[in-house]
């Protein structure tokens, strides 16, 4: 089995930003699709929360899924983002207009954490949810992890 630092630091995903995401939401699914079509700089990796790469991570960060069960971006060796904190990070990571987007983080995280839970604790009811998670298509499995 594989440890965290020999697959963070394999030739697959040097130098890339994870994002764990819920693979069974329509919404986060969406969101996953969104920023593949705007990651110019094939900055981003991704991995369903519900992989057993996803559950490494989470569990070597420690991090409680029932307060973070939609959206982690993890940067190996550096941090963790979540909630907003990690929304803002991937579209600042697009560059260009996007890097407006920093303007949000000066309202107060507990703010946009509590914009950011009202959409994710309804998510499901608003824009469904799949059986399994998401297999991507050919062209783009090097961009998952652990699928």
């Amino acid at each position: 089995m594989e440890t965290q630092d020999s697959r963070l630091h394999g030739n697959e995903i040097e130098n890339k930003k994870i994002i764990l995401f819920d693979g069974v939401c329509n919404l986060c699914n969406g969101a996953v699709q969104f920023i593949i079509k705007r990651d110019k700089k094939d900055m981003f990796r991704y991995a369903a929360l519900q992989s057993n790469f996803g559950q490494q991570l989470i569990a070597e960060r420690a991090i409680d899924t029932t307060k973070v069960d939609s959206i982690i971006l993890i940067e190996p060796g550096v941090a963790y983002f979540t909630k907003s904190d990690a929304a803002l990070h991937i579209g600042k990571g697009f560059g260009g207009l996007w890097n407006l987007l920093g303007i949000f983080s000066w309202v107060p995280k507990s703010f946009r954490d509590v914009v950011y839970d009202l959409i994710a604790s309804n998510r499901y009811k608003w824009f469904g949810r799949k059986d399994a998670c998401m297999i991507p298509t050919p062209e783009l499995q090097a961009k998952f992890l652990d699928s």
